[in-house]
């Protein structure tokens, strides 16, 4: 059976909680989305104030963070011990 691959590594104990760099490329192409999504979306969306610009950022942030729940390396517990 092939071995699960994870888009997005966990970062080490000592870095704290989260994921690091995509390893693959398709996690590369939803972090270019997500910078597409915040930087476009705030051009199209400045005009009409800031509460759509403040959406934007929640919108596409909403969607990176979906996406490395679904496609990243499962958190666990961890002792700051180990490297």
């Amino acid at each position: 059976m092939q071995e699960k691959r994870y888009w997005f590594p966990v970062r080490p104990a000592r870095n704290g909680w989260g994921w690091g760099f995509p390893l693959v490329w398709q996690g590369w192409l939803v972090l270019l989305a997500f910078f597409v999504l915040l930087i476009g979306g705030s051009i199209v969306l400045a005009p009409h104030g800031v509460g759509g610009l403040i959406a934007n950022g929640f919108v596409s942030g909403g969607f990176l963070l979906a996406v490395v729940f679904w496609k990243g390396e499962p958190q666990r517990m961890r002792d700051n011990s180990s490297p």
